[in-house]
């Protein structure tokens, strides 16, 4: 991934949790010599070693994954139009955005591991639930019948690259500017990239 020097998050803690709050990746590799990409949550282990989750059967991508082929998941977070209008000089425009790429190699999982990836994952998206669902809470017949129908997956982690493009470029004056103008907006992924600004320069 390209990424500008002046956008480079080497953070590995505020990495991870980035995966973690956005967590709905696209997973890459190649089936039949073709690019081919998967959406997916995926789930990151507390020390960014680790990818996991489930691809359903009858996706011929698990078939091509093998442990020697590299593959590639991708997150992204809040992205927004930044206008040239905004600044105090003559400017082209241009996007803010927030991406992550993990690299490694992809393992099968089953039995007793997968399952547990899947508590953990269905815990994850259930626990702000009124009446929170748990694989423990399905019956065995149906939960048999369920899991025959995916394939576990684990990465060992390689290499991971971020960009957070946040107009890191800018003077305080004008990046101030663009926070402004990013929370005047309706668009929630305005606020958000607004915000995200403002963790990295807090200006009064």
């Amino acid at each position: 991934m390209y990424t500008a020097k002046l956008n480079r998050n080497e953070n590995t803690q505020e990495i991870i949790e980035f995966v973690k709050q956005n967590g709905f990746g696209i997973l890459v590799s190649t089936v039949n010599g073709k690019p081919w990409a998967t959406h997916l949550p995926l789930v990151i282990n507390n020390e960014g070693t680790v990818l996991s989750g489930h691809l359903a059967r009858g996706n011929a991508q698990w078939r091509e994954l093998t442990a020697n082929e590299e593959v590639l998941a991708i997150f992204t977070g809040p992205h927004a139009y930044i206008s040239s209008s905004w600044y105090d000089h003559e400017n082209v425009p241009t996007w803010n955005y927030i991406s992550v790429h993990v690299y490694g190699k992809i393992r099968i999982t089953e039995g007793d591991k997968m399952l547990t990836d899947l508590k953990e994952l269905t815990n994850k998206y259930e626990k702000d639930s009124v009446k929170p669902v748990t694989v423990e809470g399905m019956s065995e017949k149906f939960l048999t019948a369920e899991i025959r129908g995916i394939v576990g997956i684990e990465m060992d982690i390689a290499r991971i690259e971020s960009t957070f493009k946040l107009s890191q470029n800018r003077d305080d004056k004008n990046y101030k500017v663009i926070t402004q103008e990013l929370e005047k907006r309706k668009c929630p992924f305005d606020t958000e990239v607004a915000q995200e600004m403002k963790k990295i320069r807090a200006l009064d």
